[in-house]
């Protein structure tokens, strides 16, 4: 099997149940941003954090970003098509972020000023990885604004799941013994 179509050389990309948009629409920005943060997700996992637990609760994340991928990826008036949990953002994945986040902020409270990246190589992968959740984010409200985001749980998600990651930086960095440096000097 050959990994180029040729479909895509005119500026335009397939949707998920039918359809083509220009590669420049929002749901292809959203989409293809939330592929970056899967990467970025996966350079942190493949330097082996050391927090007990986070590496399987980033591959967790990784699975789940298909899923909002998926989801985005599809026309709204195909979003009856989407199976919840397999091709569309559920309540109970917007729960279990929280649910972690909770779980991650009682092992390493959050800093209570801004913090510069980069205490820890794991640490700064998410950090990175929280950014480009945060832009997929500024994208699905952009598709909300536009009137075309079916359902608005992946917004939802995606605000929790950058909070998630921020926090799995943090426990990361605890976990190494290491401190993210104060954005100013104080």
């Amino acid at each position: 099997m050959k990994i180029y179509t040729r479909k895509g050389d005119d500026g335009t990309t397939g949707l998920l149940y039918g359809g083509r948009i220009e590669k420049d629409d929002l749901p292809t920005e959203a989409y293809g941003t939330l592929d970056e943060a899967v990467a970025a997700i996966g350079l942190a996992r493949s330097m082996k954090p050391v927090a007990e637990g986070l590496e399987q609760m980033l591959l967790e994340v990784q699975r789940e970003l298909f899923v909002a991928g998926a989801e985005l990826a599809t026309a709204k008036e195909n979003s009856s098509k989407l199976k919840a949990g397999v091709s569309k953002v559920t309540d109970e994945m917007v729960e279990r972020l929280e649910a972690q986040i909770d779980l991650v902020t009682e092992w390493a409270p959050l800093p209570d000023y801004f913090i510069v990246p980069g205490a820890t190589a794991v640490s700064a992968a998410l950090d990175l990885a929280r950014s480009i959740v945060r832009r997929a984010e500024r994208v699905v409200v952009s598709m909300k604004r536009n009137d075309v985001l079916a359902d608005e749980v992946v917004l939802r998600y995606l605000n929790r799941l950058s909070d998630f990651l921020f926090a799995a930086a943090r426990y990361e960095e605890q976990a190494a013994g290491a401190e993210a440096e104060r954005s100013r000097q104080d």
